[in-house]
């Protein structure tokens, strides 16, 4: 086993089914059973649990009641809420809501950065600088999501120098971590030795996260060459909920259960309780109109 003996003793699991989970969710969700689930998966022991978005509720309708969400959940010591925030105005209505930590997003590609949120890369790296000074001015940390690291849906194969730039111009601008998006699901292990490598070179490997969808099934996969290379954060969504509206072909986030089965499996810590994710997406999973596809889910809940 000395393949694995490297590996990290801890790993930090980010909950991101609340909202990027549901952002891509046909079905609407209520208010209420909202902020059950936040609370049911801040109980499971998560140390941070994505909350919603703020960003236009006529792009994301699903997520146009982030203020009543913000203000419903319990929120627990210890435990980060973050929310995405795309503009000033944004922002400004995260803070009013209580917000203490956010994320800003953009991508590695051109032509999806355009589709997502009709802007260039530079442009939307520019729309960031008063959301990151208005935060440093309120003491609120900032993740910076870069989305098809791996592989874009409209250019396909996208250049890890292309990454590395745009993850040096968040950080330069004040983002304090990076998540790195396989925003189609079409990464290999391959592909994230290069990646993370290269970012590793310029990057302290403690500011880096991996978010895997399963599109192709070679999520965990990732997830374990991500840890083989030092990697300790990876986001991922209870039940495998959701994926990215803009990006045809994408739904299937990494299943939270089927990572923490994996990850306990190998003896790292999460501070999570499988059984109580389990229990979240049971919740949430009458009210979806389909299945979840976490693996694991679908085993425990079999005889359920």
């Amino acid at each position: 086993m000395a393949l694995l003996d490297s590996l990290p003793k801890h790993v930090r699991v980010v909950e991101v089914g609340p909202r990027d989970g549901l952002q891509n969710e046909k079905a609407q969700i209520p208010t209420a059973a909202k902020i059950r689930f936040i609370d049911l998966l801040s109980a499971a022991g998560f140390g941070t649990v994505e909350a919603t978005s703020f960003v236009s509720p006529k792009a994301i309708p699903q997520l146009a009641d982030a203020s009543e969400v913000m203000a419903g959940i319990t929120r627990r010591t210890g435990v980060s809420y973050p929310v995405l925030v795309p503009n000033q105005k944004g922002m400004e209505r995260a803070l009013a809501a209580g917000a203490q930590s956010i994320a800003v997003f953009t991508a590695a590609s051109e032509t999806f950065t355009r589709h997502n949120i009709n802007a260039t890369i530079a442009e939307s790296l520019e729309h960031f600088r008063p959301v990151i000074e208005m935060a440093r001015g309120a003491g609120v940390p900032v993740r910076g999501y870069i989305s098809t690291v791996f592989g874009c849906p409209y250019e396909g194969a996208v250049s890890p120098a292309k990454v590395l730039e745009v993850a040096e111009r968040l950080l330069g601008l004040g983002v304090d971590n990076l998540s790195l998006g396989d925003t189609v699901g079409v990464a290999t292990p391959n592909q994230v030795v290069e990646v993370v490598t290269l970012l590793a070179g310029r990057v302290p490997l403690e500011k880096l996260g991996l978010h895997f969808h399963d599109t192709r099934g070679t999520a965990l996969t990732n997830v374990l060459t991500g840890l083989q290379l030092g990697v300790t954060t990876f986001d991922s969504s209870a039940g495998g909920l959701g994926g990215c509206p803009y990006a045809p072909g994408a739904a299937g986030n990494l299943a939270t259960e089927d990572l923490l089965y994996m990850l306990h499996g190998l003896g790292i810590e999460t501070g999570i309780d499988l059984g109580k994710v389990v229990e979240a997406t049971s919740f949430l999973a009458s009210l979806l109109g389909h299945a979840p596809t976490s693996k694991y889910w679908q085993a425990a809940t079999a005889n359920g």
